[in-house]
Formats: structure tokens, C-alpha cells, sequence
């Protein structure tokens, strides 16, 4: 069986790990990895392949940065060549990425299954670029592999049938158990001069946040009034830009309690989250990675395609406003054994073996 996996930014290699680990341990599957090159730093996504010890891509279109409409024709057409060249019998589609959408439309115009990793989460904020991908990927997907209880409802709300959704949980959850072991023991907090839970992680990198320089000096600006709390801050390249270009960086660099650095990989991440205080982000996927390392989260945006972490009272939606951002974490971090009460809590993400299921289905479709 010929099996086709479309990536294109980190965040999808990441979640596709454990799914190629499971395919690779089947002879019987084919698999040909097309790297879309969706990101202009191909080489920072050929690191992430390393470090997670994964093959290389078969095909890489080197697509590279530019306008929604642009980039996703370009990988259109990519796709659309490299599927009539390798003949899949699936193309496997993960995440919410203009990769995502186009590996989903390339493979349905010619007939091809689409199996959609991560169907059924939703916003319904429809200024997302995001939440535009994966609904339209979920409509063109013949295998729907929901992470929670709550994709499959709104799956089924959209009318979509029942026997093309599958609830898988989530590989991201697969891909932290297996990592996390390799991870604690990496030595970064000492490298950034960190103790354990003395510190926050803040990521940025949306447009609607790092793009506007009220709404970044909004943000910054808040978090700098918690002055009892280091803040590490891996900086996005996006984000660095207009720091520099409002002033806001060098104000950071003369704030003793923030320490700014370049990104950092995945495993070098997980540690840090894992042994923080509290996290900042407006990544979807570090919502969920805090959740599962009970480490509590303030979302930096007004709504979520992970509710179930708000509904379990382990991540907060504060959006830009700076006082609800200054209130709510200095709240959060008054409170004690606050990580021991995250710890007990219910995973509705599935039980880390999303991986192993989504691999059966696609391959149980072929008989």
C-alpha cells in the first residue's frame, strides 16, 4: 500500500512522528513523505526531522513563503505532479496548515482518499486562516481521525457521515510520551539560568498578535508588570521584527527579568514547559502540550480550538487585553499545588496510541 504524507511546517512533522514510527514498522506500507517547504527555513524543518529521528522526505516542492492564495496554488500544483508521479493510495493530511488545505484539495480533485489527522477541532473564528483549512480539509477528507469526544460532535453537526469518523485521539499526545522521557533529560535549564518553576515560557507568533504593534506592546507590556517572575521568551522570527521596529527589544534586553533567545526544538520545549510556572502562548499546540504537562496556560487569544482544556479550567483565554492578562495570572499564580490539581485531571485526548489506530483504519480500508 502506498501511503502519502503531506507536511510542510514544524508543528506537523511534530504531531506526524509517531504516525510514520508506526508505518515504517510495516513493510507492507509505502511511505512517501512530501515536505511541502511551506516555511522559508527549510533547514530549521530538516533540524526537527533530525532531532526526532525521522527519514528524510521523498519529495521537498520548496514552496516557500508568500500570500495564502499564492502559496497554496504553488503547492497545489506541486502536489497534484507528485501524486500523479507516486500514485498513493491514501495522502494523509495533518493539522490546520495552507499545506494541509492543498494536500486535501490536490488529492480529492484526482480521486485520491484524503485521511484528515486532527479533524473536527474547531474555533469558529472564521478570521483564522486556520480554522478555514481544516474545515474545508474535513469536507474533502474521506477519513476523519478525531482527537477528542468533542471533534467527532461537531463533525457530526456539519452533517458529515458517520462512517468516515474515527476517534483516534491525538498524536501530538503519542508523539509527547514518547519524547518526554529524552527530553527531561536535557540540561536547558541551565543553560537560560533557570530553576525549577521559578519562571514563565512566553510564545508568540500569530499575525493578528505580533503583526499589530499595539496589540504586541499590549501583551509585552503586561507580562513585564510580573515582575516576580522570570520570563523566558524564545523569539519567533516573525515577533523579533517588530519588537525591533517598535522599540519593544530593546526595552526587553534591559528588563532583568526576562531572558530572550533564539526558538528552540521540540525537546528542548517540552522540558521547558514541563518544569515552568505558567505558560503565555498563542500556539494551539502548546495549549495542549501545557495541559498534558499540567503546567497552567494563559492563551493570548479570544478563542480556542481546544476547549476542552478551558472547560477543565487548565488554560484561560485573555486574548490582548493587558489588565485581564495582569489579573488573570497573577490569580493563577497565587494559587498553591495548582499543578498537583492539573495532574488529576481527565485527558480527553485519547490514551497515546492515536497513531497505531489512525495506521490500522487506513490500511484495514484497503481490504
Amino acid at each position: 500500500m502506498k501511503l502519502m504524507l503531506v507536511l510542510g511546517a514544524r508543528p506537523q512533522i511534530i504531531k506526524s512522528a509517531p504516525v510514520i514510527r508506526e508505518v515504517l514498522e510495516k513493510p507492507e506500507i509505502e511511505l512517501q513523505i512530501v515536505h511541502t517547504g511551506q516555511h522559508y527555513d527549510y533547514e530549521m524543518s530538516k533540524m526537527f526531522f533530525d532531532e526526532l529521528g525521522l527519514p528524510s522526505p521523498l519529495v521537498n516542492l520548496g514552496v516557500g513563503s508568500g500570500t495564502h492564495a499564492w502559496q497554496t496554488g504553488r503547492m497545489m500544483i506541486g502536489l497534484e505532479r507528485s501524486i500523479l508521479k507516486l500514485k498513493p493510495e491514501v495522502v494523509l493530511v495533518p493539522g490546520d496548515t495552507n499545506s494541509t488545505l492543498a494536500g486535501a484539495l490536490a488529492a480529492v480533485k484526482l480521486n485520491v482518499p484524503v485521511g484528515h489527522v486532527e479533524a473536527g477541532a474547531r474555533s469558529y473564528d472564521m478570521r483564522m486562516p486556520e480554522e478555514v483549512n481544516r474545515r474545508l480539509t474535513d469536507h474533502c477528507s474521506r477519513f476523519l481521525f478525531a482527537p477528542t469526544r468533542n471533534c467527532i460532535e461537531n463533525l457530526r453537526r456539519e452533517g458529515l457521515p458517520n462512517e468516515c469518523i474515527h476517534f483516534s485521539g491525538d498524536t501530538m499526545y503519542d508523539a509527547l510520551l514518547y519524547h518526554l522521557p529524552k527530553a527531561l533529560k536535557r540540561d536547558v535549564l541551565a543553560k537560560f539560568d533557570l530553576e525549577n518553576e521559578n519562571y514563565g515560557v512566553l510564545t508568540l507568533h500569530r499575525p493578528e498578535n505580533v503583526d499589530n504593534p499595539e496589540t504586541l506592546r499590549n501583551i509585552v507590556e503586561a507580562l513585564m508588570q510580573l515582575k516576580d517572575l522570570i520570563m523566558l521568551f524564545p523569539v519567533h522570527p516573525r515577533a523579533m521584527k517588530m519588537l525591533r521596529d517598535t522599540g519593544l527589544l530593546a526595552r526587553l534586553r534591559k528588563t532583568k527579568h526576562w531572558r530572550l533567545a533564539d526558538p528552540v526544538g521540540y525537546l528542548d520545549m517540552l522540558h521547558l514547559v514541563k518544569q515552568a510556572k505558567i505558560v503565555f502562548t498563542d500556539s494551539g499546540g502548546l495549549q495542549k502540550e501545557a495541559f498534558w504537562l499540567h503546567t497552567p496556560c494563559m492563551t493570548l487569544r479570544d478563542r480556542t480550538e481546544w476547549v476542552e482544556t478551558v472547560e477543565l479550567e487548565a488554560n484561560v483565554l485573555v486574548g490582548n487585553n493587558k489588565n485581564l492578562i495582569v489579573r488573570r495570572a497573577r490569580e493563577c499564580l497565587t494559587v498553591k499545588d495548582l499543578k498537583a490539581r492539573l495532574k488529576g485531571l481527565p485527558n480527553p485526548f485519547g490514551d497515546g496510541h492515536a497513531s497505531r489506530k489512525i495506521v490500522q483504519i487506513v490500511e484495514s480500508s484497503r481490504l
